[in-house]
């Protein structure tokens, strides 16, 4: 059997290959931890890299949360409501949660959820309306869009 040796950094490039890292797309906290575990630092040298990536504005978390939501909605069009439990699960702050959320226009939000559920309405291929409903229903459900935007739209959209 062969061990693999790890390569060893200091910190300078651990901190230059978490910048990258941090470059190429927004990242949260918990993302950039999780990339510094890989390298077995000391709980010293983490502060410090984390402080650094902090203050040079390579991390920041208003701006993930907003770009997150934003990307979420407009390419996977995700509802609120897995937006923001996605957000929590990355420990993002609920000031900054209800601060993404503001990047959602609501025009934008009621257009894209009558989109989806027509598409989705000429997809399912169910005859009878009360199950044709219950599986756009479903759907919308695990998009994340709210419960009573998702009966209003199904009802109006399916008659």
């Amino acid at each position: 059997m062969f061990m693999k040796l790890k390569k060893s950094f200091t910190v300078d490039e651990i901190k230059r290959k978490l910048e990258n890292y941090c470059v190429y797309q927004d990242r949260c906290h918990k993302e950039v931890e999780q990339k510094m575990r890989e390298y077995n630092l000391i709980p010293e040298a983490k502060e410090m890299i984390l402080l650094s990536l902090m203050k040079d504005n390579f991390l920041n978390e208003e701006r993930f949360a907003k770009s997150y939501a934003r990307g979420k909605f407009r390419i996977k069009n995700r509802g609120k409501q897995r937006i923001v439990r996605e957000l929590k699960f990355r420990d993002i702050s609920a000031y900054n949660i209800k601060t993404a959320l503001k990047e959602i226009d609501e025009d934008e939000y009621l257009k894209t959820i009558y989109r989806i559920t027509e598409n989705r309405n000429e997809v399912i291929s169910e005859p009878n309306i009360y199950k044709r409903k219950k599986k756009l229903i479903d759907f919308l459900m695990r998009k994340g869009f709210e419960n009573n935007l998702i009966y209003k739209t199904v009802n109006e959209v399916v008659s």
